[in-house]
């Protein structure tokens, strides 16, 4: 029998070859480098020719967060389009931890991810377009040590900064596709809703804010393996020079209502987390995110309140996380937006569970749910 290829040579992608018998494969996922996470994988496998393979992923009890692996399906296409999914069975028993997936393509490839990938090719093709619609800038807010520029699209005449930024851990990919739909939005002339936010606001959106780890095939790390979500108190250009340039960005212009975009692995949901334990709390910033939590809640079933993380008690908020930073350092109503690897549970779907597709109406919701905010505190 002839044995299936696996190959992850290329942008964002991530997995070792153990071993391979036919169209069975033993795999281990490589750690972000100068770092212990791990979690991401992206590869490619070829000469399956219609038969069912069988993909054991191994050693994930010692992954980021191996209770995200149970009732998960891998993410796979075989035209790098569309992504459905292909059925996981989890044994934290068996080889450290294993992750079985079994998939039968129709034809000869298939790609196989921890969720839908959003390439650094689609990410410039992404900054090209929204960069050359009509009331756009473009900035280069500084580089990675990578060497790879930290974009940002600015747009809107109002006196509101609002800040958007995502993929600060680069293997949640659901974060750029998020971006994706929400920065078609807000560049679309014909959107009633983008027209209303250019015009009450300007808007600051980086796309991505961790592009090293991002082309690395990292889960939660940049080159130097820094979580740049823990260094946002005191951010550096050795260690952190992506957080060091969107923070000065924010210094420069102000922040009233920032979103950090995210995933999380073991929640089934869709949720927020906002800022309570920051030592300066305002009750004005709470009813804030309360109420915007509120309107996102009514107008989509693609999110919901029940299902989260514990809140922090007062005076004990993480400042070196950013949406803690930001609300502390700016008072302003910040939050971290996350979406699952897995599905929304409350409103699942059999066929892709959470989805690009998803991720980007959901992006677009959330704006309407802006302007619905906006519009409510001018009252």
């Amino acid at each position: 029998m002839t044995e299936i290829q696996i190959t992850s040579a290329f942008d964002s992608g991530n997995i070792e070859v153990l071993s391979i018998d036919g169209t069975e494969a033993r795999l281990a996922i490589r750690r972000d480098h100068e770092s212990d996470f791990y979690q991401w994988f992206h590869f490619r496998v070829s000469g399956a020719q219609g038969r069912e393979v069988t993909l054991r992923i191994t050693g994930l009890n010692g992954s980021a967060y191996p209770m995200g692996w149970a009732s998960y399906n891998a993410a796979v296409s075989e035209d790098r389009r569309f992504w459905g999914r292909a059925a996981g069975q989890w044994d934290e028993s068996r080889d450290g931890g294993t992750l079985t997936i079994t998939y039968r393509p129709s034809g000869d490839l298939a790609w196989f991810a921890y969720f839908a990938p959003f390439s650094m090719e689609r990410h410039h093709d992404l900054v090209a377009r929204i960069a050359a619609a009509d009331g756009v800038a473009y900035s280069c807010l500084g580089t990675t040590l990578d060497g790879q520029p930290v974009d940002c699209l600015e747009m809107g005449e109002g006196p509101v900064h609002v800040w958007l930024y995502a993929r600060q851990h680069p293997g949640e990919s659901m974060a750029e596709w998020w971006m994706e739909g929400s920065l078609d939005l807000l560049a679309d002339p014909a959107s009633s809703v983008g027209r209303e936010l250019r015009r009450r606001c300007r808007l600051h959106v980086v796309p991505n804010a961790n592009p090293d780890g991002s082309r690395r095939g990292h889960l939660r790390t940049n080159a130097a393996g820094v979580n740049l979500n823990r260094e946002w108190n005191e951010p550096s250009a050795g260690r952190s020079p992506e957080v060091l340039a969107i923070r000065k960005a924010m210094d420069a212009s102000g922040v009233d209502f920032a979103m950090d975009v995210h995933g999380d692995e073991a929640i089934p949901a869709v949720f927020l987390a906002g800022f309570e334990g920051i030592p300066s709390l305002k009750p004005e910033q709470k009813e804030g995110y309360d109420r915007y939590a509120a309107l996102l809640e009514r107008r989509t079933p693609d999110f919901q309140t029940k299902l989260g993380y514990p809140v922090a008690r007062p005076g004990k908020g993480n400042l070196a996380m950013s949406t803690n930073q930001l609300a502390e350092r700016f008072g302003c109503v910040a939050m971290t937006l996350e979406m699952p690897f897995k599905d929304h549970n409350p409103a699942a779907d059999p066929k892709q569970e959470w989805s690009p597709e998803r991720s980007m109406q959901l992006g677009r919701d959330c704006l309407g749910a802006l302007l619905e905010w906006l519009i409510e505190r001018e009252g």
